[in-house]
């Protein structure tokens, strides 16, 4: 039973079966771009409780260690066992969250979950605050009210501190942790009416409000990294998208060249065979070998073969040359030529051509040019394309100027000027495109490949060189070839006699 998988590497370019999956990566790509390109922040909800748990459980020993100092110094200070009770009644309430941290790290959080558990935190929060509030009530009536006031103050930044540094990334977890002992100190301020209880408590919010806002900036900027972090993802995402993509992309383009290759090498072998045939009996009939013709129509008719003939094969050859070229598969046989005799070559098979529409080539050669190392062929090829587009395009009685010589820098040039129709200024780009031809080329010429000038293009582009077209509406065209000047061999001066050296005795000193 077939899948509608293409299983054939030429037969199918464009691979239907395939639709599904692009539409699913262009969807999926519209929608990383969108969510990129709006630039909100999200709620991390479940990352940020996830860290906080981790940051929990990973400074689980603090706390304690924290409450054993407080306590030990307490009870030197004051020798009051009061002290022993608060330490319980704090590491019960570290316990208890402890524990809820182990269970919301078990459980995989989700959206809803991690508010739920954000909640019960800020409660375990409270209860660790109002043992800090039993602690800030207490009072010492066997030691100084300074010393003991200072201690209690001292103990209440640090834990104050630790609870900050432990649970920024949980929202408002200082302000309900720091919220029942200020209730607590603000009572014993009332009920005391007691100056240094009173400093204590200023002391005490001012810390507050200030751990709470450096918890709330901490916090703030967790939120920008993670949401740099999403960004970063998404861009990954993207990018991966991308790239499967262009794969898709890469393994089209490889099946089109290969089917591309496949027809070319199929139609040089169907087309040539049968070419030679229709040439070579379409000539012999023209010429009458073996026997006239009784009808002269039927020798008109041969003609029309033959000429038809010729045309399809110099477009075959036009396109198998421009497909070896985009291929990388033209090799040049480079060797020392002369552009100066080339030109002339050229010149003379086009002239017959010229003559029969009455159209005059005249010639600016810079005497003396020396050679290009270059392929022969190729530059064949270069200036008969250029001088038969020329002809072809340059009206009856038209005059047509070669020009060769030097550039300005130190390269040579072919310049092949013609006062035909011209092309507008905005389509010499289809015209240096493969098949494109000029609007009015093509109404005021006999109609030709289109292949011309590109294959000019990629040759000069093989021998490092550069084309030009210039031309204006009514006024004419100008082609120019240019040869860089790496190409040209100088030639060196011929090398003087000197008078030979004669041998240096050999000392022995």
């Amino acid at each position: 039973m077939s899948t509608g998988v293409s299983t054939s590497t030429d037969k199918i370019i464009v691979d239907r079966s395939r639709s599904h999956r692009n539409k699913a990566v262009s969807k999926a790509v519209r929608q990383t771009r969108e969510r990129l390109q709006t630039g909100h922040v999200e709620n991390f909800d479940r990352e940020l409780t996830a860290m906080h748990v981790s940051a929990m459980l990973q400074g689980a020993a603090v706390m304690p260690i924290f409450v054993i100092i407080i306590t030990g110094l307490g009870f030197y200070f004051t020798g009051d066992i009061q002290i022993f009770t608060w330490a319980f009644l704090t590491l019960s309430a570290h316990a208890i969250n402890m524990i809820l941290a182990k269970r919301a790290d078990k459980q995989e959080l989700t959206v809803e979950g991690a508010r739920k558990w954000r909640g019960i935190m800020l409660l375990g929060q409270v209860l660790v605050g109002c043992c800090w509030a039993f602690f800030a009530m207490q009072g010492c009536s066997n030691c100084g009210g300074e010393s003991f006031v200072a201690y209690k103050g001292a103990m209440l930044l640090a834990g104050v501190c630790v609870t900050a540094m432990s649970n920024f990334m949980l929202p408002r977890a200082v302000l309900f942790a720091c919220a029942p002992t200020v209730l607590a100190l603000c009572f014993r301020v009332i009920l005391t009416r007691n100056s240094l209880d009173l400093a204590l408590m200023a002391i005490f919010v001012t810390a507050v409000v200030f751990f709470v806002f450096i918890t709330d900036r901490l916090f703030q900027s967790n939120l920008k990294i993670l949401s740099f972090q999403t960004e970063k993802d998404d861009l990954i995402a993207e990018l991966e998208v991308a790239k499967s993509m262009s794969d898709e992309a890469r393994r089209r383009a490889e099946e089109a060249n290969l089917a591309k290759s496949r027809f070319l090498a199929s139609m040089s072998h169907e087309l040539r065979t049968p070419l030679n045939a229709i040439l070579g009996f379409s000539e012999v009939m023209s010429a009458e070998v073996m026997g006239p013709l009784n009808n002269p129509t039927y020798k008109e008719y041969t003609g029309d073969i033959h000429r038809s003939g010729q045309h399809l094969l110099n477009l075959i050859n036009e396109i198998l040359d421009l497909s070896r070229i985009e291929a990388g598969k033209y090799d040049l046989s480079e060797e020392a030529v002369s552009l100066l005799d080339i030109a002339e070559d050229c010149i003379g098979m086009v002239q017959l051509r010229a003559r029969a529409k009455n159209i005059s080539i005249s010639q600016q050669f810079e005497p003396k040019l020396p050679s290009l190392w270059a392929d022969e062929k190729s530059l064949r090829q270069v200036v008969l394309n250029l001088l038969s587009n020329a002809v072809k395009f340059t009206p009856q009685g038209g005059e047509i100027n070669v020009k060769v010589g030097w550039t300005a820098g130190g390269g040579q040039y072919v310049s092949i000027k013609d006062n035909g129709p011209g092309i507008p200024e905005e389509e010499i780009p289809v015209v240096l495109s493969a098949f494109g031809q000029g609007s009015i080329a093509i109404k005021s010429a006999e109609q030709g490949t289109g292949l011309g000038l590109p294959i000019v293009q990629a040759i000069l582009a093989k021998h490092d060189g550069q084309f030009i077209l210039k031309s204006k509406l009514r006024e004419g065209t100008e082609a120019i070839a240019i040869l860089p000047a790496m190409r040209v061999l100088q030639s060196l001066p011929a090398v003087e006699d000197t008078p030979s050296i004669g041998r240096k005795k050999k000392s022995f000193a």
